[in-house]
């Protein structure tokens, strides 16, 4: 097998471009790119291993997240929370309604809503699931002190794009009138 050399590229935050320019190839974060990257395969692959069993994918297991996290959800903003077509999400959401996963319900104030909640079956799943997730983060917290765990909070936080209006992130960053199942 080949070496691999992951130390290519300047690791510090001194390299990085100015705010407003992009950065020149030598001062690419490549270890943090890197780091993102296996953290997130290995992330979603304990819950992509369980789900297989299923015959679901990412998609499914985004889709009961965020039903079950927020019970009665609109399709529509389910569609602006994931940033996917009506029609990448109409395959996935029927066949979670199909199998039992997730029920849908007409608004009250306006019946052209279709309000999405997750049953008990979607429940013990997404459980499941968080809870193969919810190891994984409590081993990488182990040996991090509370300040050290906050500025990872505050890192991921910064890294999502807050440019357009969403309920779910007003919700997660306590803007949103809408809160959180825990």
């Amino acid at each position: 097998m080949t070496d691999i050399n992951f130390s290519r590229g300047p690791a510090s935050p001194d390299s990085q471009a100015s705010a407003g320019t992009s950065p020149r190839l030598g001062e690419m974060r490549w270890d943090i790119i890197e780091l993102l990257f296996f953290a997130y395969r290995d992330f979603v692959g304990d819950a992509d291993h369980e789900l297989e069993a299923f015959g679901f994918g990412r998609a499914h297991h985004r889709v009961m997240h965020f039903v079950y996290r927020y019970p009665g959800l609109k399709v529509a903003d389910l569609l602006d929370v994931l940033r996917i077509t009506k029609q990448s999400l109409g395959r996935v959401l029927k066949q979670l309604l199909d199998e039992g996963y997730i029920i849908q319900k007409t608004g009250n104030n306006d019946r052209r809503q279709r309000l999405l909640y997750a049953t008990p079956k979607g429940e013990a799943l997404v459980a499941k699931l968080a809870g193969l997730q919810t190891d994984r983060i409590t081993r990488a917290l182990r040996d991090i002190n509370p300040e050290g765990a906050a500025v990872i909070n505050q890192f991921l936080r910064a890294m999502i794009d807050r440019d357009d209006p969403d309920k779910v992130l007003e919700a997660i960053f306590g803007t949103g009138s809408k809160k959180p199942r825990e």
